[in-house]
């Protein structure tokens, strides 16, 4: 059963699947075309970061940096051997579940259309395409994407 909980960036398994994930981004990106935030970083107030596991094994990570109206989804990563087994998914409820309890009603984020599995997962969630936001410039690489969160129904 995959189990999403909040997590610590330092800690040596999310740390690794950070490192994992981080060294991909260089490999298939520029310096300039990576927006990946640090260890150090995801362990700040304004964000939020989660693990998601199977028993004792980490399958994936994720973040949500709260910003100026709106979250941001950072460090969405799910290890191959996950793939296919809805982590991704879990991971983007928990986000959601987690912006909403924040008061937000929007995400963002940053990907690129390299990452084409990335890029479904997210339409698949109803993010939508759209233009660069923040410090984002474009850069023909990067695809931005956001979706509106609703205040959920809580008549049951």
């Amino acid at each position: 059963m995959i189990i999403v909980e909040p997590g610590n960036p330092l800690a040596p398994e999310a740390s690794a699947l950070l490192d994992a994930s981080q060294a991909l981004m260089r490999r298939l990106f520029n310096p300039e075309e990576n927006h990946f935030l640090s260890h150090a970083a995801l362990a700040q107030p304004e964000v939020r970061f989660f693990t998601a596991r199977d028993g004792a094994e980490t399958l994936g990570t994720a973040a949500l940096k709260l910003c100026d109206g709106y979250g941001e989804v950072k460090s969405f990563f799910v290890t191959d051997a996950a793939r296919g087994r809805g982590v991704g998914a879990a991971l983007l409820r928990q986000i959601e579940d987690t912006a909403r309890a924040e008061g937000l009603t929007l995400l963002r984020l940053e990907t690129a259309e390299l990452l084409d599995a990335a890029c479904r997962l997210y339409e698949r969630n109803g993010f939508a395409r759209r233009g660069p936001f923040g410090a984002y410039q474009a850069n023909g690489t990067s695809v931005f994407m956001e979706k509106s969160l609703p205040a959920e129904d809580t008549a049951a």
